[in-house]
Parts: structure tokens; C-alpha cells; sequence
């Protein structure tokens, strides 16, 4: 068996750079797309339904492409097809998305977003444990959680930025968005593209052949499962095509304003591209036999996976009812406003920007201390203790008025958000078998939309009916399941399983 080689910084440095333009993207898309669902006329309590896009295109799309990117191998490699066809889709997303003309239009937009988003940040997970030993990937997971963090809080800040330092208005018509919140999706966009490119250039996958070595495995041995070296395919081909025709169109039809006719046709081409992408993968894996081999997988999830599964599930729930009701709750409860037009309720939406860059500020901050702290108290206690401070921070917004208080609040969330984001991927990618990495990594993204779907479905009747119409009773609510996810953390065992089955 081949020891799997030590990276030296500027190797992990370059492997994770891609996620400055994942989470970029995901800045500007969690800061911002409330604001632009009420600005477009969406009521406190429809915004739930409505971001519902992001868990349920989750739910479809990691899967698919985990399980595509795992047969893969062709002349860009075998995780990097899909960071460059997320990349381009994503980011023509970006820049169409703010120019939104209508409420239907803009939840249509976040749904192919996000779909290009998961993309391109699937197979950067399961990149990770591709190209890292175990004893290093506490460290590179850690990376990646301080570009997210630092890339996240230019992202979020933004509109603030353009505003407060170089006179972008922050106000505009009814029904239309200030031009501080377009131009930071149009800059939004360009580095999305340019930072994933970045990771495509600059890092050589390892082949087929040197996965088999690291892991003791001959060329016969493997036989019987290697399905590597297989090409993407062309379905994969035509679903990146069509997605990104699609997009085109809608920028273009857009700019020339014409009618909602065209504007259904070119969201369809986007539409039938991640049909394609399906179809991508039945015809890779035989259709059905593909289906059942996923479900066989999802059955036989490592226990360690299912028990991580519970505390990812209930973090989840809190944390997308803070993306859903940051919003509204710091404009009505903080700034005492719930009308976009008002000069207040946009001064406490440019503050939720401020807050959510802080929050991964200090997220970019933790992330170099955790890999310290992981050796030192292990993997599992250090996460427990991670989430009890993001669950205080998160219900703390319950009990603040004073809106510079809220600083506070974020540093605690912050604290959980670099955790969430190193500690239980580490754990995971030692506990399931290399040849499915991408698979499990995507079926883990399983724990992270099913608790979405549910707080979409629930968070906007509790605000109407229970909660009175105060959305931030919902992130009190949020602050409690954190707590519970850490108690629910201890029972998870860091042991390494199987490699090779």
C-alpha cells in the first residue's frame, strides 16, 4: 500500500480556493433573497414555501452528481467536470437572479441557482477526502471552512459596502431592487467563475490507478467494482448545455423585455437540463439498477453516518430558520419596520449583511483553531461544545433589542458555523468507504435538506398562527434545536471504518 502524500499549505491553499466562489454565491444568495421575495411583494409568513428551492434541489441533485462524480474519469479529471459545469451555470445565475421582474420569476431563479451551486460544491467535498490522508483532513476541511467564512463576509457585506463606501442606493421603486443588491450579484457572479477556475488550474486529481495504490488495491482485485475510469458522458454534457442555454436566454429575453411567455420558455431550457443531468445518471448506472444500488447504499450507511445524521438534521433546522427570518426579524424587531419600501426596514436588511459577516468572520477565524482544539479534546466534544455556543448566540436574538447587540449573538453562531462546516465532514470521509465518498457525501446532504424541507413546511404556520406574526420567535426556536443537536451529538464515536468496500 502507497502512503496517500502530506499537501503542503499552498496545495490545500489552491485545492480549497473554489469555495471563495461557492460561498460567495451563498452569501449574496442567504443575505439577500428574503429581501428580494418581499421587495417583490411575498408576505412574512409565504417566505418559507418559498425557500424551499434549496433543500429540495439538495435533496435531488448532490446524490446524483456524488454518484456520477465517483465513475468519473476523463481529460479534466474525475471530481473537476462538475466544479467547472456548476461554475458556469452558477454564475450566469447570479447575474440574472437580481433582475428578477416578478415574485414567480425570482423563486424560479433560486431554484436553478441553487441547483448550479450544488453542483459545484458536492464533489468539493468529497474532493477532500480524494486527495488527503486522514490524518490531514481535519485540516483540510478546516481550510475550506476559512474561505467560506472569509469569502462569506465580503459576499455578505456587500450591499452595505456599495451603500456606506461608494454611494449605491439602497432604495428603490416599489417592486424593483436597489441597485446596491444588483451589483453585488453581478460582482457576485464573476467571482464565483473565477475562483473555481482557480481550484480547476491549479490542482492535478489523482488517477484511478494511484487511488487503487493508496489504497492496496491491484488492478484485479478492483476489477469487480471499478467503474472509475468511466467518461461523464454525454447526457452529462448536454444537461451542463442546456443549463446554461437557458440562462443565457433568460439574461437576454430579460435585458429586451419581453413577455412572461418567453420568460417560462428560457426557465424551462434551465429546467431540461436537470432532466438531462438525470438522465445522466440513469444512463451511467442503468436506470433502475442505479436507483436500487443509491437506496442499497442509503440502507447501508455506516452507523457513525446515521448517528451524525441526527445532530446535522436538528443544526439544519435552526439554521434555515435563521436564513429564512433573519430578515424579517431584525427589520420589524430590531428596526421596527416590515415595509421594504421604508428607508428603516432596508437600513436593517443592509444590517443582516453586517451580521452575517461577522458571523463568518468569525467562522474564518475558528477554523484555523479546530484542528488544535479536535486533537486535543477529540473530534466529537469539540463539535458538542461548537453548537451549544451557536445555540446560545442564535437565541439570543430573542432577547436583544439593541441591534449592535446582535454582534454578539453572531460571534456564538459564528462559533457553530465553522464547526458544522470542518468537523462532521472530517469525521464522515473516515468512516466510509473511499470508492463511495461522493456518494455518501451526497446522501449526507440528506440530513442537511430533509430538516430544511420540514422548517419550510412548519416555520411559516408557527409565525402566523403561534408565534403571531413575530418572526423572531422562530429563531428562539432555532437557538433550542442547536442545543439539542449538541446533545444529540454525543453518542456519535470518531472510529474509522472500512476503506476499500
Amino acid at each position: 500500500m502507497t502512503p496517500k502524500p502530506i499537501l503542503r499549505f499552498w496545495q490545500l491553499w489552491n485545492m480549497s480556493f473554489g469555495y471563495v466562489g461557492i460561498q460567495f454565491g451563498f452569501a449574496l444568495q442567504n443575505a439577500n433573497v428574503s429581501r428580494i421575495f418581499e421587495t417583490l411583494g411575498a408576505k412574512v409568513d409565504e417566505i418559507p414555501i418559498l425557500w424551499i428551492a434549496g433543500p429540495v434541489t439538495g435533496l435531488v441533485v448532490q446524490p446524483i452528481i456524488g454518484y456520477l462524480s465517483d465513475r468519473t474519469w476523463n481529460r479534466l479529471g474525475r471530481r473537476k467536470p462538475y466544479f467547472l459545469g456548476g461554475a458556469i451555470c452558477a454564475s450566469l445565475a447570479l447575474l440574472v437572479m437580481p433582475n428578477s421582474p416578478a415574485l414567480w420569476f425570482a423563486a424560479g431563479m433560486l431554484w436553478i441557482l441553487d441547483a448550479a451551486i450544488n453542483v459545484t460544491m458536492e464533489p468539493m467535498r468529497a474532493f477532500v477526502g480524494d486527495m488527503l490522508p486522514d490524518e490531514q483532513r481535519t485540516t483540510g476541511f478546516a481550510m475550506q471552512t476559512f474561505f467560506i467564512g472569509a469569502s462569506s463576509v465580503v459576499g455578505s457585506l456587500l450591499p452595505y459596502m456599495l451603500t456606506n463606501w461608494f454611494g449605491v442606493a439602497n432604495t428603490a421603486a416599489a417592486g424593483l431592487l436597489p441597485d446596491s443588491v444588483k451589483w453585488s450579484f453581478y460582482l457576485g457572479g464573476v467571482v464565483f467563475f473565477g475562483a473555481v477556475l482557480w481550484t480547476i488550474l491549479r490542482v492535478k486529481e489523482y488517477s484511478p490507478e494511484q487511488q487503487r495504490a493508496f489504497h492496496g488495491e491491484t488492478k484485479e482485485t478492483a476489477a469487480a467494482e471499478e467503474v472509475i475510469t468511466l467518461d461523464a458522458g454525454q447526457a452529462t454534457r448536454g444537461g451542463f448545455l442546456w443549463l446554461f442555454v437557458g440562462l443565457v436566454l433568460t439574461a437576454f429575453i430579460y435585458g429586451l423585455k419581453w413577455d412572461k411567455g418567453l420568460y417560462i420558455l428560457s426557465v424551462g431550457a434551465t429546467g431540461y437540463g436537470l432532466l438531462q443531468l438525470v438522465a445522466a445518471w440513469a444512463h451511467r448506472t442503468g436506470g433502475l439498477r442505479g436507483l436500487v444500488g443509491l437506496m442499497h447504499d442509503l440502507g447501508n450507511m455506516p452507523l457513525q453516518m446515521k448517528r451524525l445524521a441526527w445532530a446535522q438534521m436538528l443544526t439544519w433546522f435552526a439554521l434555515f430558520a435563521f436564513f429564512i427570518y433573519a430578515t424579517s426579524a431584525v427589520t420589524s424587531h430590531h428596526f421596527g419596520s416590515s415595509d421594504p419600501r421604508s428607508q428603516a426596514y432596508n437600513d436593517g436588511a443592509d444590517w443582516v449583511g453586517v451580521l452575517m459577516a461577522v458571523w463568518n468572520g468569525v467562522a474564518a477565524l475558528v477554523a484555523f483553531a479546530l484542528p488544535v482544539l479536535a486533537r486535543r479534546a477529540g473530534r466529537v466534544l469539540t463539535h458538542v461544545g461548537c453548537l451549544v455556543v451557536g445555540g446560545i448566540g442564535l437565541g439570543s436574538m430573542y432577547f436583544f433589542r439593541d441591534p449592535q447587540l446582535l454582534l454578539i449573538s453572531m460571534v456564538g453562531m459564528g462559533i457553530a458555523w465553522a464547526s458544522l462546516l470542518t468537523l462532521p465532514y472530517a469525521i464522515l470521509s473516515s468512516v466510509v468507504p473511499y470508492r463511495k465518498m461522493g456518494v455518501y457525501m451526497g446522501m449526507f446532504n440528506f440530513f442537511i435538506v430533509i430538516p430544511q424541507i420540514v422548517a419550510a413546511a412548519v416555520l411559516g404556520l408557527l409565525v402566523r398562527t403561534v408565534f403571531d406574526g413575530h418572526a423572531v420567535n422562530a429563531l428562539l426556536l432555532g437557538g433550542v434545536a442547536m442545543v439539542a443537536a449538541a446533545v444529540a451529538m454525543l453518542r456519535v464515536q470518531d472510529t474509522p471504518g472500512p476503506r476499500n468496500s
